[in-house]
């Protein structure tokens, strides 16, 4: 197997022990002057990458390591404000080699699951990935698309919520065992491959002061989406750079009731 070189997104969310709060418009979650943090299972993700190049380099190396391929590059990502930098400068700390900040302004709509699959897409070709392990979810919108959108974009083999990760003897496939209301499913694939972490892969690591220094020496690319990977957001989607789609077409319409929606429907020939 040739070495890896992991992706791993990461997201600034509201704190897990924050208790969130209605905005005064009664449109969302108020965010103003609230604590943020770092994804919890995206933490688990970036443990997962770190202990994978731990398998070789540590002395002496864990259990069942021997067949843990060699680990070239971890990259970290994360798409949204400026402020997005913490979480980042956080995943160096626990590992990570570098980073990539995609900033997305604070007054835009926050990017759906299927634009960041896009632009993680790209970021893979972009940095020549091959293997991307993600949180199964968020907590703020609880999605837990990304992933199977991602691998789907990608045509990768993907393995959802791992509760363990480990390698054949061979070096060359990938076992994801994960649970299920019937025990235990293991899923076996090679890489490239899109693996989602559930909160039962392993117990992350805090960032040590040392580690913390370190990190601000590491590099850090800041880019806009519309900017190296091609794509800008509009209305929480992504579009190709080349423009067209939503920035051309019209404004919605309304109707008075669900028959007027379905003879609506029929005129545009969509039933």
């Amino acid at each position: 197997m040739p070495p890896l070189r992991i992706l791993v997104p990461v997201k600034r969310v509201i704190d897990y022990a924050v208790k969130p709060r209605v905005n005064a418009s009664h449109t969302a979650i108020e965010t103003s002057g609230v604590k943020h943090s770092l994804n919890p299972f995206d933490e688990l993700s970036i443990e997962a990458a770190v202990r994978m190049r731990e398998a070789r380099t540590k002395k002496p190396p864990p259990p069942n390591s021997a067949s843990t391929p060699e680990v070239a590059d971890i990259l970290a990502l994360s798409a949204g404000p400026p402020k997005c930098a913490d979480v980042l400068r956080t995943a160096m700390a626990m590992g990570a080699d570098r980073s990539i900040l995609i900033e997305v302004g604070e007054k835009e709509e926050q990017l759906e699951p299927l634009a960041v699959a896009k632009v993680l897409a790209n970021v893979v070709e972009k940095e020549g990935c091959n293997l991307v392990i993600l949180g199964k979810q968020s907590i703020d919108d609880d999605a837990g698309q990304t992933g199977g959108m991602l691998a789907g974009l990608l045509g990768w083999g993907f393995a959802g919520q791992a509760a363990k990760i480990s390698f054949t003897e061979d070096g060359g496939g990938i076992e994801v065992a994960k649970e299920v209301d019937g025990g235990v499913e293991t899923v076996r694939g090679r890489v490239p491959m899109v693996v989602t972490t559930d909160l039962r892969l392993n117990e992350p690591r805090y960032a040590s002061l040392p580690n913390i220094m370190k990190a601000k020496k590491k590099e850090m690319r800041k880019v806009g989406v519309g900017g190296v990977f091609g794509w800008r957001a509009r209305g929480g989607e992504v579009e190709d750079g080349e423009g067209g789609g939503a920035e051309e077409e019209g404004g919605g319409g309304k109707v008075e009731d669900v028959d007027g929606l379905v003879g609506r429907l029929k005129e545009l020939g969509a039933l």
